[in-house]
This record gives structure tokens, sequence and C-alpha cells, in this order.
């Protein structure tokens, strides 16, 4: 700290430094604890309840503002020389205690340490994660990612960052051939992007040779690890620098709540940027490019957000139990043409989630450790287009909707809905035909589910 500030602006620094020290003593304690015990917990313990007049859960901070004691106080704060919060669009309590969470937890069994931002969306996660990657553009600027990604996440890459920018965007079709991703990486690549399993298709890819060929050129890997979750993967563990969730989904399973979430290691290789950025990539973003561009998570959707997080790993086990029966129902079902599912022995690239995937603590529940493969599934029905069409339209049980990671079975038709906007040259990289069906199992009885595709699929024989 410099010398140009008050005495009173320097005993708030020196109070933020034991405020500091409190909070790395917490996380060092929780870091021993279970990954169950952590998503209940968190960093909010007995002595934090006790500061929030006993309350037993995170207590939701709705006010847009903090008040400051004094003008010391107040030029501490915003100038993050103690912790703060001081506005809503920048920090919060209720936020805090989501993202101080979640870093745990997409952390658990990793020896470093790791940091966390929430954001609005999905979508404004994956913004946020990659914009300050392209700054400083310079003749040849390209970034390297996963075709078969979700078309949002296309979209932002393939108009806003190419067309609107000019970034060189160079798709990987075949996210498992470590040859088509090295060939396209060179001096000017800003970082590589991979869906683990992606959506879709559930395509997948090696992370720690990804990580590797990554660091070879001095640049991140981010994976959106959205269908796997903490509770089955975690991409810091096997060499990524940065993992982006869209809350939204199974994180946030009751459907309460929008949100998006960055966590990453600290000290990650980048070409560009301050050195913060490198230092602590989530919490850069949170206190500098994302105060900027406005893209904060509401406190009452945190508050929705944690009491479904605290389930998280039993709920996934169910989903993805429930997942593996279904996938094996429709992969032997005459009206289907094939099934896409990492779990299936038939799966192209099996072996490759079988490494990765894993119940976290699995073997406190089944005495050996389990691969667990995830709730969602696509499955191309026989007949085309209109069949798979006929398919959907007679779902009864299961829910016609856009969404994923509910404790409620849903399907969609990506060609139709979540990647219609690709257009077909858009989904043809991406290998998303019409005759598609994506299906997020939830919590129901598996033959409920099963029932119901069956009463579904009997519309095409």
């Amino acid at each position: 700290m410099g010398n140009d500030y008050s005495s009173g602006v320097k005993q708030y620094v020196e109070l933020g430094e034991k405020l500091a020290e409190r909070e790395k003593q917490r996380k060092q304690e929780m870091r021993k604890k279970k990954f169950d015990t952590i998503a209940v917990h968190g960093l909010y313990g007995s002595e934090e309840a006790l500061d929030n007049q006993g309350s037993i859960n995170e207590p939701v901070f709705l006010s847009s503002a903090q008040h400051f004691e004094n003008s010391d106080h107040l030029e501490a704060a915003l100038a993050y020389l103690m912790p703060a919060w001081g506005y809503t669009r920048i920090a919060n309590p209720t936020l805090y205690y989501l993202e101080q969470t979640l870093a745990l937890l997409e952390g658990y069994g990793y020896d470093g340490e790791t940091s966390a931002v929430v954001t609005s969306s999905g979508m404004s996660a994956v913004f946020m994660a990659t914009n300050p990657f392209l700054e400083k553009p310079v003749t040849g600027m390209n970034i390297v990612a996963d075709a078969r990604c979700y078309g949002g996440t296309f979209m932002l890459f393939n108009e806003r960052y190419g067309n609107e920018r000019g970034v060189d965007v160079r798709w990987v079709r075949d996210s498992m051939n470590l040859e088509e991703w090295a060939e396209k990486i060179d001096q000017h690549t800003r970082f590589i992007y991979v869906e683990m399993p992606s959506n879709p298709g559930l395509s997948v890819a090696d992370i720690e040779a990804l990580a590797k060929m990554a660091h070879d050129h001095g640049i991140p890997l981010i994976v959106d690890s959205t269908l796997a979750t903490p509770a089955l993967m975690r991409p810091i563990c096997h060499g990524a620098d940065i993992v982006v969730h869209s809350v939204s989904k199974a994180i946030a399973a009751s459907g309460s709540a929008i949100s998006g979430a960055i966590i990453s290691r600290a000290n990650i290789p980048s070409q560009v940027g301050p050195d913060l950025m490198r230092e602590d990539f989530a919490t850069y973003v949170k206190l500098l490019p994302m105060r900027d561009h406005g893209t904060p998570l509401s406190p009452m959707s945190a508050h929705l957000i944690m009491n479904d997080l605290r389930s998280l790993r039993s709920r996934v086990d169910v989903m993805s139990k429930n997942a593996m029966k279904v996938a094996r129902f429709l992969e032997v079902h005459p009206a289907v043409e094939s099934v896409n599912y990492p779990g299936l022995s038939s799966a192209r690239g099996h072996d490759i989630s079988s490494k990765y995937m894993w119940l976290v603590d699995g073997e406190d529940d089944y005495d050996s450790p389990v691969n667990r493969y995830g709730y969602m599934m696509s499955f191309n029905v026989k007949g085309g287009a209109a069949a798979a069409r006929k398919v959907f339209d007679h779902l009864q049980m299961i829910f016609r909707a856009t969404d994923l990671g509910r404790m409620k079975t849903i399907a969609t038709i990506p060609a139709i809905s979540t990647h219609q906007q690709q257009g077909d040259e858009g989904r043809n990289l991406a290998d998303i035909p019409p005759h598609l069906i994506r299906l997020s199992v939830g919590m129901e009885h598996p033959s409920d589910i099963i029932d119901d595709l069956e009463k579904a699929l009997q519309a095409v024989k």
C-alpha cells in the first residue's frame, strides 16, 4: 500500500487484513471436509451465524448498496483495499457465500487455490470468461473452440466475436481428435475452449491432453463443465485453468433461478492481460471487467441456488442412474436410430468419459469409486425430422422445453430450439441433425420415464 492514503484509511486496510486472514483460515478448515459438507455449509459457519442474528441460513442482502462508517471506510472499500461489497453490481454478501462454495466444490481434490464469480446467466459467464483474452487485437488473433457446443456459445463466438469483431474462430469438429486441435493453434491463439460433455451431442474430450497443449502455447484451457457439475468432474484437477457453468442447470435443479459461474485456479497462463488477471482470474473479472459490463447475479437468485446446491451430489447420482437405465432402453428400441450417452459402452469416447466422470466420494456410498455419466442424453429418431417431431409431440409426462438439469425430465429438439439460430451450416458443423431429441433425465422413477418414452415412440412404429 502506498503512502498517499490517510491513517484512517490504513486503519481499515489493517481491519481488512484481519478479515481476510479469518476467511483464509475458514477456507482451510472447509477444505478438510467432504464434498457434501462443503455443499451444505460453504464458508457460512456458526460464527458467521451469530454475526447475523443467529440465522442458520446465509442471509439475503437485497440492498443495492452498502453503508459505510465514514469517508475513510468508503475510500478503502472502493479502492479494493479491504473486503467489502459497496454496490451489488460489483459484489454482495449473499453472492459471496455462493461464490466461495462453488470455488471450494470445483477445487475439491485440487491442491492449489481456486476462486469464483457468479454471473446473471450461463451465457454471461461464457462471455466474461473469454472476453478478457480478446483485448488488444492483433492481425491473426484467433480462438480454438469445440464446434459441438451449446447454441448460445456458438453464436457468441461465431457472430459476436467472429463476424462483429473479426476474431478468427477456428472450430474443431471432432473434440477427440488431438491432431485437429493442434493444427489449429498458433502464436496468435488466445485460448482453447471445450465443453465436456457437450450439449447436445454428448461428445467428450481428453482434458489433460488439451491442458498440456494449451500450456505448451502459453494459453489457458477453458472448460464448460455444466453437464458434469463438480459432483462428477472437476476439470481444474485435470489441468484446466478456467471452468464455466450454467448454474441454471443441475446445480440449480429446481429451476427457480438463472445464473452462471466462472471458477479459476490461481496463476493461469495468458498472452495478454495484467498480472492480476493471471494471478486470480475470477476475482479480476468480478472486480474489474464485470464491474463495467454489469452482469451480476441477483442476491435472491443466489439464495435460491444455494438451497439447491446443498443436495447436488445425491441428486446427480440419482439422475445419472436414471439416465443410464433410460439410455439402455433407447439403445435397443426399434424406433431409435442411435443414442448419444457417455455411459453406454457403445458410445464413442466411452473410455475418455470413464477416465474423467466419477461420482465424487462415491466410495463412501458404494464401497469403491463409481463412474457416473450425467443426466443428459440425446437420441436420433428413425424416420427423420417429421418422425422426431411426432415423438416429441406425443410426450405426456416429460416436459417439452429448452431447459435441462431439472429434477423433472425435459426434452427438446435442438435443431428448432437451442441451436436454431446457427442455421443449417452451423448445425452441420456441430453435427446436430433435425431428427435429434435432447433428453434431460430427472428424478422421477425411471420406469415412469421409460413408459412415457415408449408411448411416444409408438407414434412412429
